[in-house]
């Protein structure tokens, strides 16, 4: 009789062992590159409250869209802009009801070095101590086409434009301008806004509104999660962490 308990504890045990854990919640998020910092902070927080992790991808809003279009396995795009969510909601990529704009975005121009480069306004980068301007690619990027716009406004464009070096993403210009590749830098307010240097928040009577917007994508298994991210990025919770980060609430 005891050998037939030990048996079934035995047989009990190995197939406790075998047995896989639960499989944790998680859901990805295809951000845009301006919201590096504030998704860093928002990212755990939905956590602690849902106990969903979310696996965050940043790239150029044109990039992102592009993969979604191609398939890639996201659950959520946050964009920089309302225009690439507004084609895949067109071509059915992502879900049109769970369309919104979370925040409008804020262009900044930062120069590392501060005072000693005498920049106090956009007519300023005319000096030829400012040799060369990070900006991301206005093609890629809204917040590079954001600082094109503002140059052409002031008639500046021409004259700037020669001391361009480009970057993808604003991350990658600010990170040209952070390791003294340019001297000075077109990005997000809320990327800039805690760096030592000078900090110059563009007019935004230069530029279009950045309205950002996401989506749900279409083709996610885990919509139900997707919209807990959503609610909770709309809700106050995000909505504070948004507006500590630079942004302004729409």
């Amino acid at each position: 009789m005891r050998s037939r308990v030990l048996c079934f504890c035995v047989l009990v045990s190995l197939w406790s062992c075998d047995a896989p854990p639960p499989e944790a919640k998680k859901i990805t998020v295809a951000a845009a590159a301006n919201l590096t910092d504030v998704m860093g902070e928002i990212a755990p927080a939905f956590m602690k409250k849902s106990g969903i992790d979310v696996v965050l991808s940043y790239g150029s809003t044109a990039q992102l869209a592009q993969q979604i279009d191609n398939g890639a396995p996201f659950d959520v795009f946050a964009a920089a802009d309302t225009e690439h969510v507004d084609t895949l909601v067109k071509t059915g990529k992502v879900t049109a009801a769970t369309r919104a704009v979370y925040a409008r975005g804020q262009l900044a121009l930062w120069i590392p070095k501060g005072d000693q480069m005498g920049v106090r306004d956009l007519k300023d980068l005319t000096s030829t101590k400012i040799r060369f301007i990070a900006i991301a690619q206005p093609s890629l990027a809204p917040y590079g086409e954001a600082g094109v716009e503002a140059l052409r406004s002031t008639g500046l464009y021409d004259q700037l434009q020669p001391k361009f070096v480009y970057g993808n993403t604003i991350n990658l210009a600010k990170q040209l301008a952070a390791s003294g590749n340019a001297d000075a830098c077109f990005t997000a307010y809320s990327l800039v806004l805690h760096e030592s240097g000078t900090v110059i928040k563009v007019d935004p009577r230069l530029y279009r509104p950045i309205e950002q917007a996401l989506a749900i994508v279409a083709a996610s298994k885990h919509t139900a999660d997707a919209q807990k991210f959503d609610d909770f990025l709309l809700g106050s919770d995000g909505r504070s962490i948004l507006v500590e980060n630079g942004y302004i609430l729409p």
